[in-house]
This record gives C-alpha cells, structure tokens and sequence, in this order.
C-alpha cells in the first residue's frame, strides 16, 4: 500500500516536471520570436521622404510676387521658398514669384509688388493662392476672368500686409507680409485651402546626377542676362551642392538672416517679349514650347519645355531621351529669359563648353 502511494507521488512530481519543462519550452520560443521580430523590424531600410516639402500634403502653395528693383534690395524670407520664377517685366526690371508650402515661421516676406498678367499663368499651373500689391489694368482684368484666389495688399494693408519704414527706402518698397498674414488670410476670406493637381516637378529623394545625360555640361558658373539693367548668376559650391544667387555683380542675401540665398536646381529657357503699352509692359510668349537647360550638382543638360495653355502644368523633359525630368530634394528656380540676351554656362574644368 506504501510503495503504490510512492508510485502515485512519483508520477505527481514527473507531470509536475514535465509540465514546467514545457511552460519553460514555450516561453522561451516565445521570447526568441519576440527579440527575432524585433530584430528584424530594426533592421527595415528606413522610407526617404522629400525635405523641401512634404509631397503627402494637399495644402495649395502660396506665390507672392517680389519686388526686384534693385533699390528694393535686399529681399526677405526667400530662403523658405521651395518653388521661384524670376521673369523680365518693363525696363528691364525682373520680378520674381516665389512659392511657399506648408511653412508657417517665415515672419517677413518681401518686399511685395504688383501684379503682372504672365505671372498669373505660373500660379494657376501650381494651383498657388496668389499674394500681390496691386497690378497693372490687365491682370486685375485677368484675375478676375481666370477666377485667380488672391490677395491684394492695396485692399488689405494693414491687415494682411505691413510697411517696413526701417530701412530708409522710398514707399513702394516697403510693402512686406508674413506667412502667418497669409494663413489668417486665407481662412477669413474663406480661400479653398487645398488642391488636386499634382505639383508641376517630379522630385527624387535620391540625387539625380545629369552629367551621364547626352549634351550635359560642366556648369560651375551660370550667368543669365535680362538686360542692361539686371543680370542674375550663380557659382557652384561643389561643397554643399548648391549654386550660390547673385544679381548685377552683388551676392543675394537675405536681409533678417544675411544669408546668401542658394539654388539646388535651376532651370533656364527663353521666350519671346514685347512692350505693349507706354510704360513698357511685357507680353511674353510663354505659352508653346521651346529648348533650354536644367542645370543641378554641377552639370547643364539640354531640355524642351511645353506649356499649352495658360492653365495647364509646363512639361520639361530631357533633349535627348523625351523623358520628364525629375528634380533634386531642394529649391528651384526656374528663369525666363528674353530670347535676344545672352545666357552663360562654363566650367572651372579644362573641359568647359557654354553657350552664348
């Protein structure tokens, strides 16, 4: 009787063993799946995004057409524009339309001026709000008819726009807003605050390197002639992979930071203008297609451009291939140039070539 209860206990404590060996077992796998997992999920590549903006956002951009006199000089808040046109207007004057995405700390912009009607086609192609300080008889016509979303400093300064008197510069020039303005703007004027166009540039988080394209250049020095009264060029900084702005011979600073402004990707094409009224307005024949350069990481390759109305998104492709090209991860700018000035691109190397 004895030695069965000895039996029983002994099989009690062999179940019970078992048991914990199994508990122990599974834990154990368990554990292992868990640190496996983890392991794994800390090795995953981690996904690029875009920096200059965020290319999931819906937000509409926002242009606000700069003064580019050069008594208006220096310029305010361009560092944080990710898209600029830079186009001849009369006396040989350029203006510049820059555009802004999704930033909200930019406190001064500027200085502001008015509107002319070729810009007009550069805001609709980006679905842009359009920030201004007046405008000649024709594009205040043509906002209207085109039903351009924009906002005018000659009925809201004060509001959504400041004088700068600071600077010791004749009236005109001290017209500025800031982004916040913008944004207040926008919501009191019941502005449609979001879009469904695609953006004009295709951009690549990884660096797009043109020089393997056929007819690139070495392009360490860009010099793009508007007239005889204004020029813009760039120096390449082979260190930090941009193009360093300047205008008629003078860096192109900021005037909060003192910064010199920069270009990740220029691109550069001309078109025929005409006066067309006393004052020397502009028409420009912008609408069609033509040739030009892309010109980024040190290197220029030949481009057509199409643009079919003065709505629709102007297409750029590479020359040689027909494929649209794709932008480096940072700022652009895009100049249209008078087709009877000159235009400029040589190379530091033995191997420089250009164009006149």
């Amino acid at each position: 009787m004895r030695r069965r209860k000895l039996n029983k206990n002994f099989v009690i404590l062999v179940v019970f063993l078992l048991v914990i060996a199994v508990g122990a077992v599974a834990a154990m796998k368990f554990l292992g799946k868990d640190d496996s997992t983890d392991r794994k999920d800390d090795n995953k590549p981690e996904v690029k995004k875009l920096k200059i903006f965020d290319e999931d956002s819906k937000t509409r951009p926002v242009a606000v057409m700069i003064n580019n006199n050069h008594a208006a000089w220096p310029h305010a808040g361009l560092q944080k524009s990710f898209l600029n046109y830079e186009i001849v207007a009369e006396g040989g004057i350029t203006r510049i339309m820059a555009l802004f995405k999704d930033v909200s700390d930019v406190e001064k912009i500027g200085s502001v001026r008015s509107s002319r009607p070729y810009y007009l086609d550069y805001a609709l192609e980006n679905d842009a709000i359009y920030v201004h300080w007046g405008g000649s008889d024709q594009a205040y016509s043509d906002i209207r008819s085109l039903g351009i979303d924009h906002i005018d400093g000659m009925t809201y300064e004060g509001r959504y726009f400041f004088r700068d008197r600071s600077a010791n510069k004749t009236y005109e020039h001290t017209g500025f807003t800031k982004m916040s303005m913008i944004k207040d703007a926008i919501s009191d004027l019941g502005l449609e605050e979001k879009t469904t166009k695609d953006m004009v540039f295709k951009y690549n988080v990884d660096p797009v390197n043109v020089n393997d394209q056929e007819g690139a250049i070495k392009a360490d020095n860009v010099i793009i002639d508007y007239s005889r009264y204004h020029t813009t060029s760039y120096v390449y900084d082979e260190t930090n992979k941009v193009y360093l702005r300047s205008m008629s011979g003078k860096s192109h600073v900021d005037a909060v930071t003192g910064e010199q402004y920069s270009a990740k990707n220029i691109i550069t094409y001309k078109v025929n203008n005409k006066s067309i009224d006393s004052y020397g307005r502009q028409r420009l024949d912008n609408v069609g297609s033509g040739e030009g350069y892309y010109i980024t990481n040190g290197y220029a390759v030949p481009i057509t451009w199409e643009k079919t109305s003065r709505s629709a998104q102007t297409v750029y492709k590479y020359k040689s291939t027909g494929k649209e090209i794709e932008l480096n991860d940072g700022n652009t700018w895009v100049h249209i140039q008078p087709t009877d000035r000159s235009l400029d691109i040589t190379g530091n190397s033995n191997n420089t070539e250009g164009e006149e």
